[in-house]
């Protein structure tokens, strides 16, 4: 190991990135874009699928029979019912969008007469769920006879800023794979790799002067958007800054880890374009970047939590949304540790200069 080699490598792979003005100007407007796009788009929320909680259940999947809300919500093919065994938990999940409404299980089927329920006033799902329940369970009456509106307590969470952090979160994912697994590919099949083998480089001085380039780039151009955005949306941040910049670059070193694996033998960009893409997609939408996966089967759940995004997303909105600190986001920064250590591990032993 030598920190002059690393450091040469460090400023020149910097000099590349910059002078490329169509990359560099794109990588800082497009995570722009990508931001208040979808947080323009998914603000609305206007997806077909709604997620009631109910409590107390035993389990999540409960049986039908012990649910007792009214028929018309459990047969519906657009509610999802979710069980929660305490109100600390089912009232945690409401508050962050990841059910759109909150009902009380009535002890027997006559409780019906009363129908408690939660839902925040920040959410347009649940102010549909809200007049489908009422109509579900009194449709030709007065309304507020038979239901009784509970208002949540603590603080709100505005569906945007659940949202920021896992378009932020998946932004970096991209950067992070493509901007290292693709570009050293890429170096690999133009011969880039094979002159470099002929210095007194060697992998590991290579390798760490690509990720820490990388991580100069992910860190910069999040910082950027992130501030650019707030600006725009003026997003609520309950938690440290400090505390979310350590969550950020445990992130960014674990997928940028990630992308070593991709780029440690290929020699075919496209194919690698498609093993890149391949596990992007699959993060996307198992780790709750556009929508929660409350209420999913157990084996979506498993697959989910091996997925890096997974951790570093969930540790990165208990400190934007819940005022979390690092102690209470101590498992998934375990985790992305881990998880670095293995991929590097296999991305360093795998690395060839030549194929």
């Amino acid at each position: 190991m030598s920190m002059k080699r690393i450091w040469a490598l460090f400023v020149a792979r910097n000099y590349e990135f910059i002078r490329d003005r169509a990359g560099f100007g794109w990588n800082i407007l497009f995570p722009f874009l990508i931001v208040a796009g979808f947080g323009l788009v998914f603000n609305s929320d206007n997806r077909r699928d709604y997620k009631i909680g109910v409590f107390p259940a035993s389990q999540e999947n409960a049986a039908p029979d012990e649910i007792r809300i009214p028929e018309a919500l459990k047969e519906s093919p657009y509610i999802k019912i979710v069980g929660f065994e305490t109100r600390e938990t089912a009232m945690e999940r409401l508050k962050n969008h990841k059910i759109d409404l909150l009902v009380k299980n009535p002890e027997t089927a006559s409780g019906l007469s009363k129908l408690e329920y939660w839902v925040s006033d920040s959410s347009p799902k649940g102010y549909v769920m809200e007049k489908m329940v009422k109509v579900s369970v009194l449709p030709d009456a007065l309304f507020d006879e038979k239901i009784i509106k509970k208002e949540i307590s603590g603080r709100q969470i505005r569906y945007i800023d659940w949202l920021f952090p896992g378009i932020i979160s998946m932004n970096i994912m991209f950067s992070a794979l493509f901007g290292v697994g693709y570009v050293i590919v890429r170096y690999r099949r133009i011969g880039v790799l094979k002159r470099l083998k002929a210095t007194p480089v060697t992998a590991f001085d290579y390798l760490t002067a690509q990720m820490a380039s990388r991580l100069l780039v992910l860190i910069s151009s999040t910082t950027l958007v992130w501030f650019g955005c707030d600006l725009i949306f003026s997003f609520q941040m309950y938690g440290s800054y400090f505390d979310i910049f350590v969550v950020f670059l445990a992130g960014c070193i674990c997928l940028t880890s990630l992308g070593l694996i991709l780029a440690c033998r290929g020699t075919n960009e496209e194919l690698t374009n498609g093993f890149i893409n391949f596990i992007c997609w699959p993060m996307m939408f198992l780790s709750e970047v556009w929508f929660s996966i409350e209420g999913s089967s157990a084996w979506v759940r498993s697959v989910a939590n091996a997925l890096p995004l997974t951790h570093f997303l969930s540790a990165a909105r208990k400190v934007i949304n819940d005022g979390a600190g690092l102690a209470q986001v101590s498992f998934e920064l375990t985790v992305l540790m881990i998880m670095t250590l293995v991929f590097l591990t296999i991305g360093s032993v795998l690395f060839s200069w030549t194929r």
